[in-house]
């Protein structure tokens, strides 16, 4: 078994099992690698390049794991077919054959792994929002008085129960905003929120 490990053709398959240990081991002990490797992505490429990426599982679960499925795969794949190569030929294949065959083979697998890995692995969940979606929500200003044109700030809050502050003014010429005014965001414009006083929709008054 060993002297089959320590063959030429098979040092990029025991290499990759190699790595793959030793990722889970700095894992394990705590270390981790930092957290753009270790979440994933954010996939911004034309249309194919996103079918690819996605198709290989990116997206689906946090990089580094990806990279572990796909050098253990390509690892145990490539053993595999060495052993059948060398039981059934008498002999390994060469690593300029082995490698990229198994490479090809892995691909695939590796991304119907992500797949199921997906579905049975538990997601993080985040309260992030695009602010966007505050557009339509109550805000109370809680500093300075807003006019067209000179903004306050204001507290709203979103659908997760999340507090926000943001920048408001009036929608129109004329009203003002004072501290303690509750007031409905309308749309985003930039850094600033155009809004409608509490008095256009009978809105009631906020505790600050």
């Amino acid at each position: 078994m060993l002297s089959f490990l320590a063959a030429p053709e098979n040092i990029l398959f025991v290499s990759a099992l190699v790595l793959m240990l030793l990722i889970g081991a700095v894992q394990l002990i705590g270390f981790g690698f930092d957290t753009d490797i270790a979440d994933g992505p954010d996939i911004d490429s034309p249309d194919g390049d996103l079918d690819l990426l996605a198709w290989l599982g990116v997206g689906r679960l946090p990089l580094l794991m990806l990279i572990v499925v796909f050098l253990t795969i390509f690892g145990v794949l490539g053993l595999i077919g060495q052993q059948l190569s060398h039981d059934l030929l008498g002999a390994l294949v060469s690593p300029w054959i082995a490698a990229p065959a198994a490479f090809a083979a892995t691909l695939p697998l590796t991304g119907l792994a992500a797949a199921g890995l997906a579905r049975i692995l538990p997601r993080d969940h985040t309260t992030a929002i695009d602010l966007e979606l505050l557009a339509g929500r109550e805000a109370i200003v809680v500093t300075g008085r807003a006019i067209l044109g000179s903004p306050a700030r204001a507290r709203v809050q979103d659908h997760h129960g999340q507090a926000h502050y943001v920048m408001v003014e009036p929608d129109r010429a004329g009203p003002a905003f004072e501290e303690g005014e509750a007031v409905l965001l309308v749309r985003r414009e930039g850094d600033v929120f155009r809004a409608i006083s509490r008095g256009d929709f009978r809105l009631p008054r906020l505790e600050v």
